[in-house]
């Protein structure tokens, strides 16, 4: 039979259900059997070359396993890995001959042969793709981790007769000297002594570990000279929806999406993952995130542990979701909210005229984000909850460097206001917190404050009338508000209006905790901003009692403190 053939049959048995797959996996497949259709026509001059999808496949039988029981035999290919391998050389320009795909994104759970698949592309490149003075890396944020591949790489190569007597294998560099090609592993540290590079092949592992987009970016520049480059990423999910991979995985999700008008002819895309997390206990669905794991008994047994372990103690349930069932998870270590329930929290927010709120501030330091937060309480203990954040002028752009957020969309979209200057104007928020009474004829029950660096923002508030309390940053004071308040958006008791700044604050705050349980947001832990979710919790100190504590030695100057 043909590759091509089995390829066919293939995609049909996972369209029509003989094969269990997710709902992208089946748009992997749509998305083959359509460019065969018209492949070699004007919109689409891309055709099917058969040899180049024997050569890659038979590639892999020269390599030998380097790990388990099948260890020091050759590899053969399972379906699901042709289907990936096939697609990504196989297709190529009518006039050029060259690849189509000069991008591969798959995402597939632990333990589904991803490095292996990695390190035998970057092989291939090296020596056998038939390319002069090829630059094969294996990158990722950490030489350890870039090591990972490579180490793979030269173990395959030691192991198999007819790969090492052609290549010259030093500590940590793999040498093809009749084609003066060379394999070698690339961090991030490596990647900023310079960019004068020019990849062939580039493979980045684990890219949901990347906190930027840096070594990407520099990859895919180097490429420019290359007439048929590659740059291959392999990943599992991750719990951090505000790093690069997470934005990729969206996007590639878009190009699969037939009722998406996004179209993107030279990225190759493979995601494998569960449909909803309610199939986790749902064994003949694991094959889904799992193409070649779930498909045998050690591997089932593996998995079955996994959940165990993650079903019994739910601090192991994120890794399980994330690594194992390959779905996105957005909360971090120690992470504040499950992020999933509070967008479900999202919706129209009422008619709030005449309807009283407790304010809250964190004003940070000058030259940060400084925020506000407007809490109404309800009689039936729901929370309307909105946010505004200031940042100083003349920091913006920095700020949107270092932060690596797009704080310039965001004033555009009128979530953040810009005050002159380099420092935050505290003016320009009590005129804020003035306007918005004004215009939506709120009433101001209190506003709560962090005591740093804001005594004579107080003291000003407090001459236009407002009544301001002071709230204690500890546990003491804090651990139950923000414990209250993670529950009620858990009962979905809290309405917010999906402002994307206090959405990032709250995907970024960390929790600590004390011996009698006790917790409150960790500011040192929490490595991106925060201010807009702790002045919520500032706020819900006092939204969440709705009474006025009792008199204490402060109310002579006209400032309470809790």
């Amino acid at each position: 039979m043909l590759i091509i053939e089995e390829l066919i049959e293939y995609s049909y048995d996972i369209l029509d259900g003989k094969i269990e797959a997710c709902q992208k996996h089946k748009w992997v497949c749509e998305r083959f059997l359509n460019d065969l259709e018209r492949a070699n026509t004007d919109d689409f001059p891309y055709i099917w070359d058969e040899e180049k999808a024997v050569k890659i496949v038979e590639w892999f039988t020269y390599l030998r396993h380097t790990k388990g029981v099948l260890k020091g035999k050759s590899i053969e290919l399972t379906t699901w890995q042709r289907f990936v391998q096939c697609n990504i050389f196989a297709w190529v320009h009518r006039d050029t001959g060259y690849r189509r795909f000069t991008k591969a994104y798959v995402q597939v759970g632990r333990k589904n042969t991803k490095s292996q698949m990695l390190s035998g592309d970057g092989l291939y490149e090296l020596m056998a793709d038939g390319e002069s003075g090829s630059e094969v890396y294996c990158a990722a944020t950490k030489t350890d981790q870039a090591l990972i591949v490579w180490r793979e790489a030269k173990i395959m190569a030691l192991n198999s007769p007819e790969i090492k007597k052609r290549l010259k294998i030093g500590r940590k560099v793999l040498e093809h000297e009749k084609s003066y090609s060379f394999m070698c592993a690339l961090s991030r540290e490596d990647n900023e002594k310079g960019d004068g590079f020019n990849p062939q092949f580039a493979s980045i592992d684990e890219y949901h570990l990347h906190p930027r987009d840096d070594v990407y970016g520099n990859i895919e520049t180097g490429m420019g000279a290359r007439t048929q480059p590659l740059m291959f990423i392999i990943t599992t999910a991750g719990f951090d929806l505000n790093k690069p991979c997470y934005k990729e995985y969206q996007y590639c999700g878009k190009i699969l999406n037939p009722d998406v008008d996004i179209n993107n002819e030279s990225y190759f895309v493979m995601i494998c993952e569960l449909d909803s997390v309610d199939e986790i206990n749902d064994e003949t669905k694991w094959i889904k995130p799992n193409p070649i794991l779930a498909t045998y008994p050690v591997g089932l047994t593996y998995l079955r542990k996994q959940q165990k372990e993650a079903l019994d103690r739910p601090e192991k349930m994120r890794t399980f979701l994330t690594k194992n069932m390959n779905i996105w998870v957005d909360q971090k270590d120690n992470g504040y909210m499950d992020m999933s329930k509070w967008r479900k929290c999202e919706g129209e927010i009422p008619d709030l005229k005449g309807k009283e709120f407790y304010g809250g501030i964190d004003l940070s330091k000058k030259i940060d984000l400084t925020s506000i937060s407007f809490e109404f309480p309800f009689e039936d203990d729901t929370y309307v909850v909105m946010s505004h954040s200031f940042i100083p002028e003349d920091t913006l752009h920095e700020k949107a460097h270092s932060d690596k957020v797009p704080y310039q969309l965001w004033v555009d979209q009128g979530w953040i206001t810009v005050t002159p200057g380099a420092v935050t104007d505290y003016r320009f928020i009590a005129k804020y917190i003035e306007d918005q009474i004004k215009e939506n004829g709120w009433v101001c029950k209190e506003i709560c404050f962090d005591p740093f660096n804001a005594t004579q923002f107080a003291n000003e508030m407090m001459d236009k009338g407002f009544e301001m309390v002071e709230i204690r940053q500890g546990v003491k004071t804090l651990s139950e508000p923000t414990k209250n308040f993670r529950e009620s958006v858990y009962q979905k008791k809290v309405i917010q209006d999906g402002n994307p700044v206090l959405n990032w604050a709250i995907s970024n705050a960390v929790t600590r905790q004390d011996h009698n349980e006790n917790i409150m947001l960790d500011k040192d832990k929490s490595t991106e901003r925060i201010d807009p979710i702790a002045s919520v919790i500032n706020a819900h100190v006092r939204a969440m009692v709705k009474e006025k504590p009792k008199k204490s030695v402060y109310e002579e100057r006209g400032i309470r403190t809790l």
